[in-house]
């Protein structure tokens, strides 16, 4: 039987106990810490030799060449072929509407003149390479390589590097067959946080990128904290999170359902309903009861809901409301009969689900918005993965003549005031005599 914590917004102790279920730290293990940076600095200092070393004691792959991490091109093209017609249907599909939903993000350069001829503007420009980490082992996420990829190429991409771990030389024909689906570039058999330092540093044989992008492992996390500021990064992503707003009036199997889809991702993730009804309480625990004993990962949902999941009891809609925004869940499903009348309310959510008939799950692979999304309550503050994470915004100004005699005067004087004597020449240069 399923335990689950049950929380009253009424109690005393409510704030303390939802801050405690909320709490979750990837840094604090100080010897990841340690053995990220060695490896790091291992891969900086000795490139392709490095990665060989790795993969062998990490993947068990022993190799001669870190050329042999490359898979070729037509190897995607032949998992693509060999994977069952079904499969091939879902992945276009879902590659299809995923790009059709991020054409519609993608963001133009744009000027205008003022009325003395100066002009200002912005000229948007896509970044040059990407590199992309698809997590493998012990489980398999092509539509990873979606939701990443995608975005990539809708923006302009030049070149978009992949790099998936493959223990033993497993390789998912799933995962390469999307890499062809999505006109990956390159695609290298490395995983871990050396293939961060590869794509970060570059090697002999791995390209040096500008940014990387992708799920991984808390090593695969710390080592993009690690790199940051050499080159970019999408987000630091902790464990998977939903929370399910339900009047009580959906059926409860659904309910129980969702909150299973984001428990089977591992004993961290993070399943909470809110709800009104207390009688509905009881109908959701009856239903994971009865449904657990279905689910081929059972033992992970079992931990994952005993050790981070809640039941949220409140007494209306407003205080429903102040919860979801506190905890700005990276998933939000809003199953009650209005949900378009509480959107204007909802200040924070990573996506959000909206209606009785729409799973967490069709977000997952094929609704078309990204599932690479802000977790840990940072979607106060940051956004789904999109198209414009793949572009570059530059300022641009040319000054006509009476544009520079006009704005030279204003600069000259606050160039002035904060004492530097340079620029208040520079600017003053240009001012007619």
């Amino acid at each position: 039987m399923l335990n689950i914590k049950k929380l009253l917004i009424t109690d005393k102790s409510f704030k303390t106990e939802l801050e405690h279920l909320l709490a979750w730290d990837t840094v604090a293990n100080e010897q990841v810490n340690s053995i990220v940076k060695n490896i790091i600095k291992n891969v900086r200092q000795n490139g392709d030799e490095a990665l060989l070393e790795y993969s062998e004691r990490f993947d068990n792959l022993k190799l001669n060449s870190a050329t042999k991490l490359e898979i070729p091109a037509s190897e995607l093209k032949n998992a693509f072929a060999k994977i069952p017609s079904i499969q091939r249907e879902a992945l276009i599909l879902s590659a299809d509407r995923v790009r059709s939903y991020h054409e519609k993000q993608v963001t133009e350069s744009w000027r205008f003149k003022e009325d003395d001829g100066t002009m200002l503007g912005q000229q948007i420009t896509p970044l040059d390479k990407v590199g992309m980490y698809v997590p493998g082992g012990k489980a398999s996420y092509p539509s990873s390589v979606i939701m990443n990829a995608i975005p990539a190429k809708v923006a302009g991409v030049e070149e978009l590097i992949m790099v998936v771990p493959t223990p033993n030389g497993e390789v998912n024909d799933m995962v390469l067959a999307a890499a062809y689906i999505c006109e990956v570039d390159k695609v290298f058999t490395l995983g871990g946080a050396q293939a961060i330092a590869a794509l970060a540093y570059g090697t002999q044989s791995i390209p040096q990128v500008d940014k990387i992008v992708g799920p991984g492992n808390i090593y695969v996390s710390m080592a993009k904290r690690e790199v940051f500021g050499i080159v970019g990064i999408d987000m630091i992503a902790g464990p998977s999170e939903i929370l399910v707003y339900c009047d009580g009036k959906t059926n409860p199997d659904w309910i129980a359902a969702d909150l299973f889809s984001q428990a089977e991702h591992d004993e961290n993730a993070q399943s909470i309903l809110v709800t009104t009804n207390p009688e509905f309480v009881k109908k959701v625990q009856n239903s994971m009861n009865k449904l657990i004993e279905t689910m081929p990962r059972k033992v992970i949902i079992t931990k994952s809901i005993q050790n981070r999941g809640a039941i949220i009891l409140v007494e209306d809609e407003k205080q429903a409301v102040d919860i979801i925004n506190y905890i700005s869940p990276e998933h939000l499903e809003l199953s009650i009969a209005d949900p378009e009348a509480l959107l204007p309310k909802i200040r924070h959510a990573g996506a959000i689900f909206m209606g009785r008939f729409t799973a967490e799950a069709i977000g997952d692979y094929c609704a078309g918005p990204n599932h690479v999304l802000p977790t840990s309550r940072t979607a106060r503050f940051s956004s789904p993965l999109g198209v414009y994470d793949f572009q570059k915004r530059s300022s641009l100004i040319m000054c006509s003549e009476d544009g520079a005699n006009t704005l030279g005067k204003v600069a000259g004087v606050l160039a002035d005031g904060e004492g530097l004597q340079a620029h208040a020449v520079s600017a003053r240069y240009r001012i007619k005599k």
